[in-house]
C-alpha cells in the first residue's frame, strides 16, 4: 500500500525509529540520585523547570485521567529519560514533540525519546496517564469523605504522577483540575490566568504557584468544600479550604490564622509565598502536612473533644512554621529532615511557651531525657538510620522533632538569644526557593556566632549519645526531673 500521508509516514517511521533504538540500548532500569534513605527516589540527568498537571475527577473511588507535562533541561546527554511514577497506566509519552518508547520499572517511568537528547537541550515531555487514588495507605491520593486530598511527603508524589520526585529539584506548578459540578477543586498557589471554565457537567479550575515547589508539597483537593478568603498581615491573601456544611463551626479556627503569621514574621521575617490557608479536610490521617500554601489539617483536630486550645493552636503554627523551614528552604537530602521539622517543632514549643501552657524549658529537658533512646532506636537527628533491607523506611521519629529542637536549644544555650535570632532570620533569607543543608547551616550559624561551631555542633547532630546541655549540667538522658 502507498503511503500518501505525510503524517501517517512520519508517525510510522518514529515508530519504526524507536524500536531501533531499543533494540541497541540495554534493558532499562530504575536510577536515583543518590539519596542515602531513598536510593532511588529523584533522577539524574535534567532539571525539572515547570510542571502542568491535568486532572479530571469522577469519583474517589475511580482513577483520574490525567496528562502531566514536564519542562526541563537537560544536564548531561540522555538516551533515556527516567521519571518517577507507579500506581497509574500511562497511554503515551511524547518528547520534544515526538513519540517516546515507554516502560515500568520498579517505581519508575523510562522514555525512550525517538532520538537522544543532547546536554542544554530543552526537554518538553507529555504524558497521558491515569492517577488511581486506590489500594494505597502510605501517601499519595488521601480518600477523603467527600472527594480527594493529597500528602505526599516524603516520597509519594511519584504515585499521583510523574516527575522528578526528590525535593532537592524544586519546579514552579500549574494545576488544572475538572470535577463534577458542585464539587469545589483548589490546588497550591493563585486562581490563574484562565477563568473557571464551567458546563451543565463540570467545572475546570487552574492554579499556579508563583515561588518554585517541591514534589511532596504539592496540593490538589477536590471535595464538597467552601473556600474562605481573608486578608493577613501586610495584604497578605488568606484562603482556607473547608468542609461546606462546617464552615461556621470552624470559622473561629480560621481567624486564628492572621495572628499566627505576625507571630512568626516577628521571629524569622517575612512570610515567604503568595498566599496561605489551611485545607481541613474530612479524613484520618493521623497527620498534618506542610502542603506549600495550603497546609492540611485533619477535620478531628478541631472538631474532636480532648485536644486543648493550646495545643490546637500550636499545631497550626507548627505547619505555618514549616513555610519558612521545608518549603521556602528546602531539604538538599532527606537526612536534612531535622531542619525541617527541627525548626517546626520548635517554633511549636515557643508557641505553647508563650501561651503559658506547656514551657519551653519543661518540653526541651524532657526531650533531653529521652534524646538518648531516640537515637538508639532510629539514628541522630541529621543521620538517621536507613530502612532494613526490603522495608519502607519510618522517616518521621522523634529525634528529627522533639529530638531536633533540642539541637537549636542547645545553639541558643550556646551562642545567645541574639545571635540564634540572626541565624534563623538569615538561613530564611538567604536561602529562599533554594534548597540548604545540614553543613549549609553549620557555616551560617558559624558566621553568625563569630566562630566556628562545627565542634559544637557536629556531636548533637551526628552524635550516638546525647551531649551536655549548655547552661544546664544538672540535665542527665537518664535522670533528669
Amino acid at each position: 500500500m502507498q503511503l500518501t500521508s505525510p503524517r501517517l509516514r512520519a508517525a510510522l517511521l518514529a515508530a519504526a525509529s524507536l524500536t531501533l533504538v531499543a533494540a541497541v540500548l540495554p534493558p532499562p532500569k530504575a536510577l536515583g540520585i543518590g539519596d542515602p534513605l531513598f536510593p532511588e527516589l529523584g533522577n539524574p540527568g535534567y532539571d525539572v523547570l515547570s510542571y502542568d498537571l491535568s486532572f479530571t475527577y469522577k469519583d474517589n473511588l475511580s482513577p483520574l485521567d490525567a496528562v502531566t507535562v514536564i519542562d526541563a533541561r537537560a544536564q548531561e546527554p540522555l538516551e533515556r529519560i527516567n521519571l518517577d511514577f507507579t500506581n497509574g497506566t500511562v497511554a503515551s509519552a511524547e518528547v520534544n514533540g515526538e513519540p517516546a518508547r515507554f516502560e515500568s520499572v520498579a517505581e519508575d517511568l523510562v522514555l525512550t525519546p525517538a532520538r537522544p537528547v543532547a546536554a542544554s537541550v530543552p526537554l518538553h515531555i507529555v504524558i497521558r496517564h491515569t492517577s488511581d487514588p486506590r489500594g494505597r495507605s502510605d501517601g499519595g491520593w488521601v480518600v477523603t469523605d467527600d472527594g480527594l486530598a493529597m500528602a505526599n511527603q516524603a516520597d509519594a508524589a511519584h504515585r499521583v504522577f510523574p516527575c522528578n520526585d526528590h525535593p532537592a529539584d524544586k519546579a514552579y506548578f500549574t494545576f488544572r483540575i475538572t470535577a463534577p459540578a458542585g464539587l469545589t477543586a483548589v490546588a497550591n498557589g493563585l486562581a490563574g490566568a484562565l477563568p473557571v471554565r464551567r458546563s451543565a457537567a463540570a467545572t475546570t479550575w487552574t492554579y499556579r504557584t508563583v515561588h518554585p515547589m517541591a514534589t511532596e508539597l504539592a496540593q490538589v483537593s477536590v471535595g464538597d468544600s467552601a473556600v474562605v478568603h481573608g486578608t493577613g498581615p501586610h495584604g497578605l491573601p488568606l484562603r482556607d479550604v473547608v468542609p461546606a456544611a462546617d464552615r461556621q463551626k470552624l470559622e473561629r479556627w480560621l481567624k486564628k490564622t492572621p495572628a499566627h503569621i505576625e507571630w512568626m514574621e516577628r521571629r524569622v521575617g517575612p512570610y515567604p509565598f503568595e498566599n496561605y490557608g489551611v485545607l481541613i479536610a474530612r479524613a484520618k490521617t493521623g497527620f498534618e502536612l506542610e502542603t506549600q500554601t495550603l497546609s492540611l489539617f485533619e477535620h478531628g483536630l478541631f472538631t474532636e473533644e480532648g485536644y486543648p486550645e493550646w495545643y490546637v493552636e500550636s499545631v497550626m503554627v507548627h505547619e505555618l512554621a514549616h513555610q519558612w523551614f521545608g518549603d521556602s528552604v528546602t531539604p538538599r537530602a532527606w537526612s536534612d529532615l531535622w531542619l525541617n521539622e527541627g525548626h517546626a517543632t520548635w517554633y511549636e514549643a515557643l508557641y505553647a511557651d508563650g501561651l503559658g501552657k506547656y514551657s519551653l524549658e519543661r518540653r526541651m529537658r524532657e526531650a533531653y531525657q529521652r534524646s538518648d533512646q531516640w537515637r538508639a532506636a532510629g539514628g541522630p537527628p541529621a543521620a538517621p538510620k536507613p530502612a532494613a533491607p526490603g522495608q519502607k523506611i519510618g522517616l518521621f521519629r522523634p529525634a528529627v522533632y522533639d529530638g531536633a529542637a533540642l539541637i537549636l536549644y542547645a545553639l541558643r544555650q550556646e551562642i545567645g538569644a541574639e545571635a540564634f535570632d540572626r541565624v534563623e532570620r538569615s538561613w530564611v533569607g538567604e536561602h529562599r526557593d533554594a534548597i540548604a543543608g545540614t553543613e549549609d547551616f553549620v557555616r551560617l550559624a558559624s558566621r553568625e556566632a563569630g566562630r566556628d561551631l562545627g565542634a559544637f555542633l557536629k556531636p548533637w547532630l551526628y552524635g550516638n549519645t546525647t551531649p551536655p546541655m549548655p547552661g544546664h549540667p544538672e540535665w542527665s538522658g537518664a535522670k533528669a526531673a
